[in-house]
């Protein structure tokens, strides 16, 4: 379990979840209520990885495309709005989680749950009372 303080911790929570957790994972699918914090956490991430694009929750788009520091691909979905399965497959879901052995950031899995590999790692992140985030896997 990771704690964010505050948004001006979160960065230093992101090096954390990269060097702890992040090794032997490809696909990871973020849970969270709205507001919880997902896109902001994803974005951290992106950054500590050394994205420079600029990082937005690809809400409309479904999937954003960054590059890390490194020149090796992110891929970073956002399945709230969509309405079917089809719409999933048509985008072409497996080339992502299962082919492109590239990092995947899945925003609002649960809307297509069945279709997660095996191995994606669930990680969830709860807002406190207090206002700190809780992100546990």
């Amino acid at each position: 379990m990771i704690t964010i303080k505050d948004i001006d911790h979160i960065h230093e929570a992101a090096r954390q979840f990269i060097s702890e957790v992040l090794p032997g994972h490809n696909v990871i699918a973020f849970y969270g209520q709205m507001g919880a914090g997902k896109t902001t956490f994803i974005k951290a991430l992106c950054e500590s990885l050394g994205v420079e694009d600029v990082i937005t929750s690809p809400t409309f788009a479904i999937v954003n495309e960054y590059t890390t520091a490194a020149g090796d691909p992110i891929y970073h979905f956002d399945f709230y709005r969509i309405k079917r399965l089809e719409e999933v497959y048509d985008m072409g879901y497996e080339d992502y989680f299962y082919q492109s052995g590239s990092l995947c950031l899945i925003e609002w899995p649960e809307l297509i749950e069945q279709l997660l590999p095996d191995d994606a790692l669930r990680v969830s992140i709860t807002e406190q009372p207090d206002g700190t985030r809780l992100i546990r896997w």
